[in-house]
Parts: C-alpha cells; structure tokens; sequence
C-alpha cells in the first residue's frame, strides 16, 4: 500500500489517522462546503487555500500544494529573492523557480468560522516536497526555540495586551476601483472613527463602539480564543484586547488567529481593523502589544520567576527584591538583547515611530517595576505565583511567533551567562535614561533594529544564521523601497494601513 505525504513526512500515525477521522466526520456532519487550510507568512498573517469538503481527508494525509515564492515576499509581496535569476536563492536550498512547497494541516486546529456561513479552517505549515519541514517557517522557528527551553528546564507562559483600531467604512472608494488598483493598494477612501478618543475608559464612548466590540467579542468566543476583556485606548478608534495566560505557542496561534479573524468579521459588517501601529491621521495615538511572560520549571510546574521573600540588603530598587535568580538573569539577557531583538518585536518602518517621550512606549532598554514607561515592567511580589515580565517594546503587527522566540533566545543567554540586570529605572524618559549602568537606546528605526540584529551573536545563534540572513534580506528590501518611496507616508499607507 501506497504510503501518504504525511506519513512520509514522519507525521502520521495510528493517533493521528483517529484524529484525521474526527476532523472529516466533524466537517461531515456541520455541513461544512468550503475549509480554508491557511498558513502565518513571516509577516504574521494567513495565507491559504478554500478546498471543498470532501477534499478534506486528502489535504490532511496529502497536503495542499503552496508557491515556495509566499515565504520570500518583503511587505508589499514583492518576492525578495532572484527566483529565475542563475544563483538567485543559492543561500536557499530547495527554493528557487517559484517551485512547489505542501502544506500539512494539523487536525486538532479545526475551526467553524462564525463570520462565514459553511467555512471551516485549519492551520498548516509548509514542508519540502522530499518530505522535509521547512525550517524557515515562522511557527517551527518558535518550536525550536521552546524545545531549547525545555532542554533548559523550562516551559514559557505568556499573557497578550494587543491595542489596534478600528473605523467604520463610509466608501471603499479606490480601494476596490479596478481604475485604481496598484501594487500594493489603497486603504477604503472614506473612514470614520468609532469613538472621539482622548477619554481612557470612557463608559460612553464604550457604548458608542459597542457594535463591532460586539464583533469582536462574539468573534473571538466562538473561536475558542481565551479573551478576557475588550478596553478603549487613548487614542481616537483605538481599542484593546486582553487575553489570558497560555502556553507560549498556543499564544503565538491565538495571536495569529485573533488578528486575521477579527479583519475578516468586521470587514463583512463594514469596519476596516487595522493592527498598525500608527494610522495614517494626524492626531492618532500608537498601538502596542504588551507581550507578558513567565516561566515554568518543567518537572514541578512552580512558577521560575517567583521569588519567596526579598534576598538579603536588597531594596525595592533592585530586581533581587521580587524576581528569583533565573528572573534576573532572564530580565537581563532581555534587557541585553533589546536592540537586535526590536527587528522582530517592532518589524515595521511604521512602528519606530511608538517610541516617543511620555507615550507609554519605551525609549530605553531599562526595566522598572510596575513602570509602564520602560521597556521591561516587572510584576508582582515575593510569593506572587504571577510574576512575570512585561515587554512593552512590541508593536500590534509583529509576527507572535517571532516576537516570542527572540525572547526565548535573549532570555536564555542571560541564564546561560547569569547576567545580573542593573537598578529599576524611576525616570524611564529622562535625557540621561541610557547612561544608567547597563542600559541601551532602543533602535530608533527599522534599519537601525536590523544592524542590532546582524550584529547579535546570541540571536544569531538561537534563531540560526539562515534564518536572521534570510529575515534580513526581505526587511531590507522594505527599508530599501521607502527610502526610495517619492511619497513615504504614501508607502506607509499603502503598505501597512491597507493591508497590516
């Protein structure tokens, strides 16, 4: 008998078969016509294809096929690459002539997605053809960076703080002009907002939003996802979403899962979502994502970062007070790290522009506790089981799975070489805020973030030197068309506003 692609790949068993079983007989008996199979590019959104339903069993043991080209496109899907061109993706083997790729789906991540009538989902990542995984892939590269903690002991929990906005569509305008459509196109023409802004928590303007929160609301529920609350920002049509401690890798997919499923819904009732981090209007506020994280010693499941009583001479001041040694040097290998890992953390040109004096939005690699001015915010106390450590540098737009790894690999030099973090900041926005002991700028752009990378040796060889070369080729492409851009808030609008 003829083995399957899954088998061959490795993947397939008597388990999974069962699995594969249920998901057919499930989208049997929801009357399911069409499942997407879709997979997180390395700009954090999903691509894929609609298959009927009685394709389903096939793509699970068979995969889809998929052009290799999706995973070499810079931010406007442009391929990066010379993929027709002698020696054009020799630093890529097995990419080059647009060749085929196959997506395997996971049976376990079957979703009936509320917003549309008949329409299943599934995650999937991509494999070479001889049966290989591709290492490349974004979701895998956070895999290997948590197989590493586990070899370390650990096991990493994280909590997701993830502001964006949303407007409501008047016109579409050139946005679906065939007249006007261009590489990459225009947002809708004509927004309004959902709420004035400028009144934190305002119970009235809750109300005023209350339909596509709603959405939201409703979207994120049937989907499993583990929301807590839905907030409005400061800024005008800014909102937030906050989701409860999981896994890391469960965050990562929820992450990706949450941003997508909450474009598509609201887009069918006539809201345009966007996860920019600024907007392109005069008077908006920037959106970030607070990324909270701890970890778990393996074998006991006690929380690694808790402290039972403050260590001996130590003040409030220092990380000694509330975080255990491996906190420490946890918080130090990120504090250490900041610069090379913004490049994934913040991975837009449209994001540098979050870090600004007294905007809640870090300016300097310092920590604090209970500071939401630094870079890192420590929280909790002696015999908390919830320390953690929140990170504030990330915007709405970056890839989870990248964010994440680039703390697990920051964190783990720091434990590896027990780095020791310098005294808690109490003026993270002071001129003089990097001239404390052991603090650094954080890039002011994405050009400056990408030459931290290049240059940082413990990322290099946690993420491996194939994928930071291959990450940097396609962000310099996007560097490279807006410094060439005749219009750069043109390029920003087009390229992220309309699209991120």
């Amino acid at each position: 008998m003829t083995s399957s692609f899954a088998q061959r790949c490795g993947i397939h068993d008597a388990e999974r078969e069962r699995r594969v079983l249920q998901a057919v007989q499930r989208i049997d008996a929801s009357g399911i016509e069409l499942l997407r199979v879709s997979w997180c590019d390395l700009h954090g959104f999903l691509r894929g294809k609609s298959l009927v339903a009685s394709a389903a069993g096939r793509a699970l043991r068979e995969g889809v096929g998929m052009v290799s080209t999706l995973m070499l496109k810079d931010s406007s899907d442009r391929t990066a690459f010379g993929v027709f061109e002698p020696g054009g993706t020799a630093s890529l083997p097995g990419f080059g002539q647009a060749n085929n790729l196959v997506l395997m789906p996971d049976p376990d991540s079957l979703r009936e997605l509320p917003w549309a009538a008949g329409t299943a989902w599934l995650r999937a990542q991509p494999w070479f053809q001889h049966g290989c995984p591709v290492e490349l892939d974004t979701r895998s590269v956070l895999q290997r960076a948590l197989a590493r903690l586990k070899a370390a002991g650990f096991t990493m929990m994280c909590g997701l703080e993830v502001e964006f906005h949303i407007y409501s569509i008047r016109d579409a305008g050139a946005q679906l002009d065939p007249g006007q459509a261009a590489w990459p196109g225009e947002p809708p023409s004509s927004l309004s907002m959902i709420h004035p802004g400028y009144s934190l928590l305002n119970e009235v303007w809750i109300d005023m939003a209350d339909e596509p929160l709603r959405i939201v609301q409703r979207t994120a529920q049937a989907l499993g996802l583990p929301l807590l609350s839905l907030e409005l920002e400061f800024g005008p049509s800014q909102v937030e979403a906050v989701f409860d401690a999981t896994d890391a890798l469960t965050a990562a997919d929820n992450m990706v899962l949450f941003r997508n499923a909450t474009k598509m819904a609201l887009q069918r009732a006539g809201y345009h979502s966007s996860f920019v981090c600024r907007p392109p209007f005069p008077n908006v506020m920037s959106s970030g994502w607070h990324l909270h994280q701890s970890l778990l010693e393996s074998g006991s499941g006690r929380p690694a970062f808790m402290r039972d009583a403050p260590a001996a001479g130590s003040t409030p001041m220092d990380a000694a007070h509330a975080l255990s040694d491996t906190g420490q040097h946890y918080l130090a290998g990120l504090l250490a790290h900041a610069g090379g890992m913004a490049a994934f953390c913040t991975p837009t040109i449209n994001g540098y522009g979050r870090f600004k004096p007294h905007a809640l939005a870090p300016q300097s690699a310092v920590w604090g506790r209970d500071n939401r001015g630094a870079m890192l915010r420590v929280v909790g106390d002696c015999g908390d089981d919830a320390t953690r450590i929140e990170n504030r540098i990330g915007e709405p737009a970056a890839n989870p799975y990248l964010y994440m790894a680039s703390q697990v690999h920051a964190g783990l030099d720091g434990l590896e070489r027990q780095l020791r973090p310098p005294s808690a900041t109490q003026a993270p926005y002071a001129p003089d805020a990097t001239a404390e002991p052991g603090a650094t700028g954080i890039p002011a752009t994405l050009e400056a973030a990408l030459r931290c990378l290049d240059a940082d040796r413990a990322l290099r060889a946690g993420f491996g030197d194939a994928f930071v070369d291959y990450f940097l080729r396609i962000k310099q492409s996007e560097v490279a068309r807006h410094a060439a851009a005749a219009d750069p808030e043109e390029f920003q609008r087009r390229e992220y506003f309309s699209r991120l």
